[in-house]
């Protein structure tokens, strides 16, 4: 990908380094928990695993980047990624090749101002959603805030869990 000129080259590469520091974090914690402790529950009701989490987040990377930004084609079965499990290995496999994918869906950004892609219809009212960096904006959002959620699940699996 050559990086865009002027202003849409900074907020593109600016939300990319962030991406990045998520994704490496997430990549960081998942491998320090190793294979049992990525598909551990935690004891909270309703709570995920760590594996579930990291899986999510290639699905909101698939969704905004490939579906919304790209405007390609996905297929994503959301619900199945909060009831996935697997090994550290597949996993950091994933998040490489979504990662990858990311940087390439966004290859054809335009410029903050331009109109995003199709939206779900729970998304229309959302006025931040409708231009091409208010996407890449929540994007970054979502991958921060499951990285929390990434971090408070991993101090709960090392502590054994709640009762």
């Amino acid at each position: 990908m050559t990086e865009p000129a002027g202003t849409q080259g900074d907020l593109l590469a600016a939300v990319l380094v962030h991406v990045d520091r998520a994704l490496d974090g997430m990549v960081a914690t998942v491998r320090q928990l190793g294979d049992e402790g990525v598909n551990a529950p935690t004891g909270l009701a309703g709570g995920n695993t760590a594996f579930q989490l990291v899986r999510h987040c290639c699905g909101v990377l698939e969704f905004w980047g490939g579906r919304v930004l790209a405007d390609r084609p996905i297929e994503r079965d959301r619900a199945a990624e909060f009831e996935s499990a697997g090994s550290v290995s597949e996993l950091v496999a994933l998040v490489g090749v979504h990662r990858d994918r990311f940087r390439t869906d966004l290859a054809d950004f335009d410029g903050p101002a331009d109109p995003a892609g199709p939206l779900r219809e729970r998304d229309l009212d959302r006025g931040e959603l409708r231009t091409q960096a208010g996407v890449l904006l929540h994007v970054y959002e979502e991958l921060a805030q499951h990285r929390g959620h990434l971090d408070l699940t991993a101090d709960i699996v090392t502590a054994g869990g709640l009762s």
